[in-house]
């Protein structure tokens, strides 16, 4: 993948000066930073702190894993660090470009040239083929759909075969993979995945996140993702926990025991929080 970031930042150039990568004030190879990020919803005595001043920094080139107790935030924070919501005060940053700010126009631009998502329900179009709905975000960019890019990656998710197809005639497992290849089309500066083995039995999932998993190892890709599995966890180089908004642990390189271990003591104290009175209201 970094090997055509010359074409793609080409590509970024023709489109506009507001979407080229401007130099990163914070620490340099960071993919995603998120400083003071906070969002809430409603006001006075119903508000509730989805996010309550999240700070963050992952470096590219590397496979993150979000969990968290039901409404500790997940959803909101994903939302927020793709650009898919904003946040009610703080800053965020994806590949070296401050997006806080941008326009509602400038901000689909940017998700569709240089982030890739994969979700829990695969989002295929049942109309378009295998290949045409890996070659979407370069259509729905303006870019010229290329037919050999999107050869190269439906052959390292091992669907070289199945371009002509269309998603109904695949199992659940092929049309999440044909979701991961649509999420590396245009070599992003990153990956967020939300639940994508949710929908898949063990064995298929293990696919999955060996796919991810090898696109940070192989291809530098640089992966969030965001799970209630800990085996699907074990996956990332490192874990981060959420609770009431804020992240409150995190583990390197984790095994599915350590990572289930550590959620089920951050739930336990999350629900004594809650039960003491002290809890503030969140969002998942």
């Amino acid at each position: 993948m970094r090997l055509r970031k010359g074409k793609r930042r080409q590509a970024d150039d023709r489109a506009g000066a507001d979407l080229r990568p401007q130099p990163p004030a914070g620490p340099p190879g960071l993919a995603v930073e998120l400083r003071g990020v906070r969002r809430q919803y409603g006001r006075g005595a119903g508000t509730v702190h989805a996010l309550a001043g999240v700070d963050l920094a992952l470096p590219r080139g590397t496979f993150t894993a979000v969990m968290g107790p039901s409404g500790s935030g997940k959803s909101t924070f994903l939302q927020c660090a793709a650009g898919l919501d904003r946040p009610s005060a703080g800053s965020v940053r994806l590949g070296g470009t401050e997006i806080t700010g941008m326009k509602e126009n400038e901000l689909t631009e940017l998700r569709r040239s240089r982030l890739g998502f994969v979700f829990q329900a695969f989002n295929l179009l049942p109309s378009l083929t295998v290949e045409q709905n890996v070659l979407l975000p370069m259509r729905l960019a303006g870019r010229r759909q290329d037919r050999g890019r999107a050869a190269e990656v439906l052959a390292q998710v091992g669907l070289a075969d199945k371009a002509r197809r269309r998603p109904g005639e695949l199992s659940g497992g092929q049309q999440q993979r044909v979701a991961v290849a649509r999420a590396l089309v245009t070599d992003p500066d990153v990956i967020f995945a939300d639940e994508p083995t949710g929908a898949l039995d063990t064995g298929t999932a293990a696919e999955v996140l060996g796919l991810l998993r090898h696109a940070v190892d192989t291809l530098g890709a640089t992966v969030v993702m965001v799970t209630h599995d800990p085996a699907a966890a074990a996956w990332a180089d490192r874990v981060l926990f959420l609770a009431d908004g804020a992240f409150a642990d995190h583990l390197e390189r984790g095994t599915a025991e350590q990572i289930a271990a550590r959620m089920t003591a951050l739930t336990g104290r999350t629900r004594a929080m809650a039960g003491a009175g002290t809890g503030a209201g969140v969002a998942a």
